[in-house]
């Protein structure tokens, strides 16, 4: 019975060698396949990565130049619309323009209807500025046409 227990352990301890044995061979093989593979899946997520970052600035960028073609366009009708405003400005102005002149065009009318054949009122206000010259000088034309130089100085 000893010699039975003697033989089962030995069984016994070659197995759990060769078990040992066998394990090491299969870690041996299988560890470089296992880095494979792990570097595999590491480099596939590095691709994912890769592409969706790329697709990230691919938006941005579409986005940036929605942005700039919307800010384009805003500054665009801005600049017509102040263009418009610019020149409805001008037409008012020059109507305004025109309303003046019509009006004072219409004063020298009247003043020159009411001065027509008016000598004497002429006369008046001639001789009312000169009561109100201060010292000034006054050229009176003669009969030549030649003025009278600094008369009575």
């Amino acid at each position: 019975m000893y010699q039975n227990r003697q033989a089962l352990a030995l069984g016994s301890l070659i197995t759990l060698v060769l078990a040992v044995v066998l394990l090491l061979v299969l870690a041996f093989w299988i560890w470089p396949k296992y880095n494979v593979y792990r570097q595999e899946l590491n480099g596939r997520a590095a691709l994912k990565e890769a592409q969706w970052s790329k697709q990230i600035l691919i938006e941005e960028a579409k986005a940036r130049e929605q942005a700039a073609l919307m800010q384009a366009k805003a500054r665009i009708t801005l600049a017509e619309a102040e263009g418009k405003a610019q020149i409805a400005r001008a037409k008012a102005e020059g109507a305004a323009d025109i309303e003046r002149a019509k009006a004072a065009a219409e004063a020298n009318r009247i003043i020159g209807a009411s001065l027509k054949n008016n000598e004497e009122y002429l006369r008046y206000i001639w001789i009312k500025g000169l009561q109100d010259g201060k010292g000034e000088r006054i050229y009176i034309p003669t009969e030549a046409g030649l003025p009278i130089l600094e008369a009575g100085k």
